[in-house]
């Protein structure tokens, strides 16, 4: 395969729940003209099924085929190390920061609330289908590098709740922090490949224009090459191109594949909170994180433990004041 061009697909999961962290992940991918055309385009065939927007693929409970994604892709290498024994690995493997930089805000009678792996296991291979999906996504993949696509890198970058409510203080608002994360993304992708990028991100916040609020690309030149409702983009020289496009978890393949692997990695780490409640108390319900009577009877039923454990407030529950003010 000739490669002419480095692209990237960036998407965020877990804007707006209650509980639980909210992740960026970006995937990126060699590719030849041909693959760039592929990757532009809607999964067609079989692969509709198994790669798109995780809303339509995916939901609370049923993480399958996030898991295959997440545990093939680590497999081949596209992680930080091949790992994958364990759910552990594959979060540590595809997280942006390290353990140190993931538990950096956590007070250490409270790390165990969100990053305790205890009781942590991969879902059950039921007549073999988890093995037999994985090997399919190999395949999947294989045929996409054949078309000149070759998905090299997944990275996700893992932000807690108690950093979205710092972020808040200091008047950085949940859109303006999912943006920065892409924007870090880009940049920690673009230095990895050594090339400029195409990136191609989800919209943020519905809004047309970004310039104001860039965090680490505040301060480089730019062009502007469009600005509007259903896509926004700009031209970084030095680091490539960078879109934001409406609904482009569905129609761009890149973006789509890194919808599945984010919203595993959220539910993911959401059961680990719910978990760690459940140890202390065994009648504590599930609850998904997003605002729903399930969540809310979750809320309720560890208040008492959580005043007992004194787990500070901001490490718990996201405070929405301000949460959905636009990104300037």
């Amino acid at each position: 395969m000739t490669i002419a061009h480095h692209l990237i697909g960036v998407d965020e999961n877990g804007l707006g729940p209650r509980l639980g962290p909210m992740l960026v992940t970006a995937v990126l991918a060699r590719a030849s003209d041909e693959g760039r055309l592929v990757a532009a385009r809607k999964p067609r065939g079989g692969l509709r099924q198994r790669l798109g927007d995780s809303k339509a693929l995916m939901a609370h409970g049923d993480i399958g085929l996030g898991e295959a994604w997440a545990r093939v892709l680590v497999a081949r290498g596209a992680g930080k190390h091949k790992r994958c024994d364990t759910p552990d690995d594959v979060v540590h493997s595809i997280a942006l920061q390290d353990h140190a930089e993931l538990t950096a805000p956590c007070p250490q009678h409270v790390a165990p609330q969100c990053w305790s792996s205890a009781g942590e296991l991969f879902l059950p291979d039921e007549d073999g289908r988890g093995t037999k999906l994985r090997k399919q996504l190999h395949r999947d993949l294989d045929r996409l590098a054949r078309r000149g696509l070759e998905v090299v890198q997944v990275r996700s970058a893992v932000v807690c709740t108690r950093r979205l409510n710092d972020a808040l203080l200091e008047g950085h608002s949940r859109f303006a922090v999912d943006l920065h994360c892409m924007e870090r993304l880009i940049l920690d992708m673009r230095a990895s490949c050594g090339a400029e990028v195409d990136a191609v991100c989800g919209k943020v916040g519905g809004y047309g224009v970004y310039g104001k609020a860039f965090g680490p690309l505040a301060g480089r030149l730019h062009l502007v090459l469009e600005e509007g409702r259903a896509r926004s983009a700009y031209r970084f020289p030095g680091i490539g191109n960078i879109a934001f496009v409406r609904d482009s978890d569905g129609s761009h393949l890149l973006v789509g594949l890194a919808s599945l692997v984010g919203k595993y990695l959220r539910e993911l780490l959401m059961g680990r909170i719910v978990r760690h409640y459940q140890r202390l108390d065994g009648s504590v319900p599930m609850a998904s994180g997003y605002h729903d009577p399930v969540t809310r009877k979750f809320v309720l039923a560890t208040e008492a433990l959580r005043r007992q454990k004194r787990i500070p407030a901001a490490c718990f529950e996201r405070n929405s004041r301000g949460g959905n003010k636009s990104l300037h």
